[in-house]
């Protein structure tokens, strides 16, 4: 089980998805460009020692992040614009969940190239949830289905 982040311009937002991934033990992949260094001191002081438990795979592009390291299993993709919801997708071991980023989400070519696109239900009126808390809620669904298994 992984979780990619598409491109991230919150360096909190990566240092609270580098604690979940080593949290719910994911594999974690940052997929560039970001708006920041990821050894940034925003980074560093979310994650604290747990961005040593996952710390991120990273790939310069989209193209690259295929190219290297398509999963073997399937990419899944979180997005407000989700096919289907997060609760009655089932989730297997090899899943790769896609996060996009937080001011804009994935471009048109990310969505084409996806296996599944989850939406998480959320209550009238809302738009979305940060994307560090979207990662959880995803990941501790699929490790509620899937148990522990491997890790990264």
């Amino acid at each position: 089980m992984r979780v990619a982040l598409f491109q991230p311009d919150i360096p909190q937002n990566v240092g609270a998805v580098m604690r979940i991934a080593a949290c719910f033990g994911a594999g974690l992949d940052v997929i560039g460009p970001c708006g920041f260094p990821l050894d940034s001191r925003e980074v560093r002081r979310v994650a604290m020692d747990y961005r040593l438990l996952a710390p991120p795979a990273l790939h310069a592009s989209w193209a690259g992040f295929l190219e290297a390291a398509r999963p073997a299993g399937r990419l899944v993709l979180l997005t407000t614009k989700g096919d289907e919801r997060l609760w009655d997708f089932r989730f297997a071991e090899s899943d790769t969940v896609l996060m996009g980023r937080e001011s804009a989400g994935v471009p048109p070519e990310v969505h084409e190239n996806v296996d599944a696109r989850l939406a998480i239900p959320l209550a009238d009126g809302a738009r979305s949830l940060n994307v560090a808390v979207a990662a959880a809620v995803a990941l501790a669904e699929a490790r509620r289905q899937v148990g522990w298994g491997r890790s990264a």
